[in-house]
Formats: structure tokens, sequence, C-alpha cells
């Protein structure tokens, strides 16, 4: 099984927008696995949107791949998601890693745009299948609640036949949406007890439908920061804080802070629940921050954890 890590960002932390990209470039030097951007369409934090990150990633870079941690499905519609997700993939031959969420219930979006969060998992349902008919197939039809098309067709179509659908998110719903048509998870921050509850769901219930999902899609995102729980910026950081979700969660219980012989212990004990896919949010703030957590973490972590012999 192989044991991959990528790197994230929530909020924007560096000091200019050129930053971004020559973080970028220092993964891809690095040969990062992967680099990941969370979605959030209403926020006084300065977030990125997703879709346009992953198009920007496309051009300038070759071999990292890249993906959205996660796209909440239900704020998009999902003609135009598979079209954009389609083109990227085009055009980085083959790169993308779609994942898609439901969205928290409370989130700041759904009363800022007059939307209701309760169907947004019974929507989900109908855009993953939407998503994978539209990378798939000459031609749609589908007749569903939310959605109705009628002889629908993209091109050109992703290179990656078939183009994964990984889905994020730690509630039941969200694990059984996964086994059903997801082809990977990743949970949100949570404990190594939850991603492993959450795993063993996903591989019972693949199995009960007669799909099985490989044992190294299943993965957890991981904040992490080589230095002491007491630093500053840890409050600083939009991600401790998550605020416009609508619910109030202290996540220092659940960050790896300290030295790198804590973070990669903390790391072995999502792997031994069976997570094989990690994305690092480094909690760092400014350019010198970033930079020194990141190549750290690259030069000290990653050889300890990884494992791409059989990627």
């Amino acid at each position: 099984m192989a044991i991959r890590a990528g790197f994230g960002i929530a909020s924007f932390p560096f000091d200019k927008p050129g930053s971004w990209f020559e973080w970028v470039q220092l993964l891809e030097r690095y040969k990062v696995d992967s680099v990941w951007q969370t979605d959030r369409l209403v926020s006084a934090d300065p977030y990125l949107e997703a879709v346009s990150v992953m198009a920007t990633l496309a051009g300038c870079t070759e071999k990292i791949k890249f993906g959205m941690n996660a796209i909440v499905a239900p704020l998009r519609d999902p003609l135009v998601l598979a079209k954009q997700c389609a083109t990227i993939d085009f055009l980085s031959n083959g790169r993308l890693l779609p994942m898609f969420g439901v969205g928290y219930p409370n989130a700041i979006e759904w009363r800022t745009t007059g939307r209701s969060s309760s169907d947004r998992g019974a929507r989900s349902t109908e855009i993953f299948q939407l998503l994978n008919m539209l990378w798939t197939q000459e031609s749609v039809t589908f007749e569903g609640k939310f959605f109705q098309y009628k002889d629908a067709s993209i091109t050109p179509r992703p290179i990656q036949q078939p183009l994964p659908l990984w889905i994020g998110g730690n509630a039941e719903p969200a694990l059984k949406r996964t086994a059903k048509l997801g082809t990977g998870w990743i949970g949100g921050i949570a404990t190594p007890e939850q991603v492993g509850h959450a795993i063993t769901t996903i591989r019972t219930e693949s199995a009960a439908l007669g799909r099985r999902i490989d044992d190294d899609h299943y993965g957890t995102s991981l904040a992490f920061r080589i230095g002491s729980i007491d630093d500053p910026v840890i409050g600083q950081v939009p991600l401790v804080r998550r605020a416009g979700i609508g619910d109030e969660i202290d996540l220092r219980p659940l960050l790896a802070v300290g030295s790198v012989k804590d973070i990669i212990r903390r790391i072995e004990e999502y792997k031994a629940v069976g997570a094989s896919k990690f994305v690092l949010l480094p909690l760092a703030l400014g350019d010198k921050d970033m930079f020194d957590q990141t190549r750290r973490a690259c030069e000290e972590i990653l050889p300890m954890i990884e494992d791409r012999r059989v990627a």
C-alpha cells in the first residue's frame, strides 16, 4: 500500500500573490505528491477560489497533482463543475484530484445566498452521479429531483478515465455516499479513532454494494506545526478558529504540533488505522514561516512517513 503526503492551504497565508506560485514550485522540486486548496465561497478570511486555483496549477506545474479539499458540491452547478474539472484535467495531462463534500449544515454560505442546507446531501448525490456520467459518457440524459438533463455532452473529456471522485466528510451519510459513488475518501481534521471508524465503515458499505475502493485511497487532513502549541501563530490561523461554519469547534486537540518526532508519531497513529494519503496543512503565516515549515516537513517528515514503492 502506497503512503503519500501532500500539502494544502485554507486561507491565504502568504505575503504576496506570487509567493503562492513559489511555494507550489518548491513542493514540485521536492517531488511532493500533491497540493490542495480548501473551498470557502463566503468568508471574511482570504480564501482562494478552489477551481480557479486548480486551473493556475495546470499551467504553472508539470508533475505535481492537485485537488480541492473539498468543493462544496451543492453550491455549484454540476454541468459547469464537470466541464471545469474535465478542462483542467485535460490541460494538466491528467493531474487533477477532484474532491467534493456537502458542506457544514450551518455554514454562512447557506444564509448569505438564501439557500437551505436541508437537501444538500440528496442534491450532492445527484451531482456526483452527473459528474461521473458527464466525464465518461458521450451523451447524458438524467431525470432527477434537482437536475434534469437531456443529451448533455462535454468535450474534451478528462485524460484520466475514470477521473477520480474523492469525497470528504466524516459524517455517516458522507461515508455511505463515498462507498456508493466515490473512488477515494479524505476526511477533515479528526482523531485517528474517527478516521479508523470512517475507513472501516466505507470498506464495509462498499463491499455490501459489490464495490471496492483501493487501499491507498483513504486519507485525512492534518494541520501541523513544528514548534509549540503556545506559538502565537496557532491562534491566528483561521483554520484553527473555523470561522463561518456555524459551529464552535476547538481544533487544538486535533493538531499535530511539537517536534518532528512528535508529528511523525502522530501521523503513524493515522497510518495504523488505515490512512494512506495525507493532506498536511502548515500552521504558519507569512512567507518566511510558511517556507520554513514546508522545507522542514519535506526534508525531515516526509522521508520518514511515505512509501511510494507501490504507487
